[in-house]
């Protein structure tokens, strides 16, 4: 299993990469407000930045966001052709930033969802394995049933 970070700068296809990330079987993320150190240098006025760079960063632009999700090992290829065909090329400026990290343990992540049956899945295991469907109580009851019709 990997982490897949995303920090992505182009924000505007954040709903687009979401959702080719759930089409695409990827189906828990964390979404992050995030920013970048010039960014926040520029915000907090520091003397590290010159006046030139600091105009760069002036206006209305908006924090960028950092995206975590645990993929299998096989989801790589796939979240990668996602994320270039939403947001495009990450080389190009002011796009993103996308790397894993490789993970020893997880613990809490969802299983892959099971496919959808048209009975409800206790009916379908009532049905596959009577033993499921009975607990301890039936069990004893269907026993003293037994017991009581011999007894007549």
């Amino acid at each position: 299993m990997k982490l897949l970070v995303i920090i992505l700068n182009k924000t505007d296809a954040l709903e687009y990469l979401l959702e080719g990330m759930g089409a695409a079987g990827i189906g828990g993320a964390t979404i992050m407000r995030s920013s970048g150190m010039a960014m926040t240098l520029s915000r907090m006025e520091s003397s590290f930045l010159s006046a030139s760079i600091r105009s760069m960063f002036t206006g209305d632009e908006e924090d960028n966001r950092t995206i975590i999700s645990v993929i299998n090992d096989d989801q790589l290829d796939i979240a990668r052709r996602v994320v270039y065909n939403t947001v495009g090329d990450l080389s190009q400026p002011n796009t993103g930033i996308m790397f894993t990290v490789p993970l020893d343990f997880v613990e809490g992540r969802r299983k892959r969802r099971l496919p959808q049956f048209d009975l409800p899945l206790e009916t379908a295991r009532d049905e596959d394995n009577d033993k499921t469907a009975e607990g301890p109580d039936k069990k004893e009851n269907k026993a003293e049933d037994k017991k009581n019709e011999k007894r007549k």
